[in-house]
C-alpha cells in the first residue's frame, strides 16, 4: 500500500507545483501538501483563519483542486471512502477559541496544558457528536470511512494525542493548543461542520459540561457509539434540542429533509455490489 513518500509529489511535480501556486493566487495557502495512505491521495493543511474565512477557503480549495486536477488529467475526488480496500480520505477540522482582542488562546494555559475552558468545549463536541454526525458525515458514503481499524472514530471518544478517538486535544504552546476534529471526512460541507462543531462546543462551555474520561484505544470500550448510517444519523440529528437551538429548527428541518431524500434515493439504488454478488447465483 502506498504511504508517505518524498518522492511522488515530485514525481508529479507540475500538478503540484501550480496547486500551491494557484492555490495563493486565490488566497488559499497551503501549509503543507504530502501523499497520504493509498494510491493517489494526498493530505492538503490549510493554513489556520477564523472560522469564516477557513469555511470560505475549504470550499474554495475544494472546487480548485478539481479545476486545476483536469488540466492535468486527474479526477481529484473528496469522496469519504472511494476504495473498499484502503482508507478513507478525512476532513479534520482543528479548532481553538481565542479571546475578543484575538491575541490569548483561550484554550492554552500557558504550562503546556489545557484550560477548564477548553475542557467544556471539548466536553461539549463529544457529548453532541451522535447528534450531529448527520453534518460531520453528510453522505451515504460517509460511513463506509467510519470502520474500526480505518483510522476514523467509530464512537463518541476524545483523549490527548491519540488518533483513534473522534476528537484529539492537542495542548502545546500559545499558538498551538487545539482540538481536532477527527469525525469529519472530506465530503464534510465546510460551513455546517464548523457551525455544529461552534455549536456543541459553545453548548458545552455554556452549560460547563464535565469531560468524560480519555479513552486509550477507541476501537474498544463501552463509549457512546456513532451513528453506523446516515439514516440513523439523520434521526438523531431531527431530533436534537441542541441542533435546534443553536442551528435554527428551519435549518434542521430542512437539512434532515435533505438527508432523508438522499437515504431514500440509496434504498432504490441497485449497487455493482448486489450485481455481482447476485446476479448468477440467484
Amino acid at each position: 500500500m502506498f504511504g508517505y513518500s518524498v518522492l511522488r509529489a515530485s514525481m508529479n511535480g507540475p500538478l503540484a507545483l501550480q496547486l500551491f501556486t494557484d492555490l495563493a493566487g486565490f488566497g488559499i495557502p497551503l501549509e503543507g501538501f504530502h501523499t497520504e495512505t493509498g494510491p493517489g491521495v494526498y493530505e492538503a493543511a490549510i493554513a489556520v483563519d477564523e472560522a469564516l474565512p477557513a469555511a470560505d477557503k475549504g470550499a474554495l480549495f475544494k472546487t480548485a483542486v478539481k479545476e486545476i486536477g483536469a488540466q492535468h488529467g486527474a479526477i481529484p475526488t473528496f469522496m469519504a471512502k472511494w476504495n473498499a480496500d484502503l482508507p478513507g480520505s478525512s476532513g479534520h477540522l482543528h479548532q481553538s477559541l481565542f479571546d475578543a482582542d484575538k491575541k490569548k488562546n483561550l484554550f492554552a494555559d500557558g504550562a503546556g496544558g489545557i484550560t477548564p475552558l477548553m475542557r467544556h468545549y471539548l466536553a461539549g463536541l463529544v457529548t453532541h457528536l451522535p447528534e450531529l454526525a448527520a453534518i460531520y458525515c453528510p453522505t451515504i458514503n460517509s460511513y463506509k470511512r467510519t470502520v474500526p481499524g480505518a483510522w476514523a472514530p467509530v464512537n463518541a471518544t476524545w483523549a490527548v494525542d491519540n488518533r483513534t478517538t473522534a476528537l484529539r486535544a492537542i495542548p502545546g504552546g500559545a499558538k498551538s493548543t487545539r482540538i481536532e476534529m477527527r469525525l469529519t471526512g472530506a465530503d464534510i460541507n465546510p460551513y455546517l461542520a464548523m457551525a455544529a462543531s461552534l455549536a456543541a462546543g459553545l453548548e458545552g462551555i455554556e452549560r460547563k459540561l464535565p469531560l468524560p474520561p480519555a479513552t486509550l484505544n477507541a476501537y474498544t470500550g463501552d463509549a457512546p457509539p456513532l451513528p453506523r448510517t446516515l439514516g440513523e444519523a439523520t434521526s438523531l440529528f431531527r431530533a436534537s434540542e441542541v441542533a435546534a437551538r443553536w442551528l435554527g429548527e428551519e435549518f434542521v428541518d430542512h437539512y434532515a429533509g435533505t438527508r432523508e431524500w438522499e437515504v431514500r434515493q440509496f434504498q432504490k439504488a441497485v449497487t455493482d455490489w448486489e450485481l455481482a454478488r447476485y446476479l448468477e447465483s440467484i
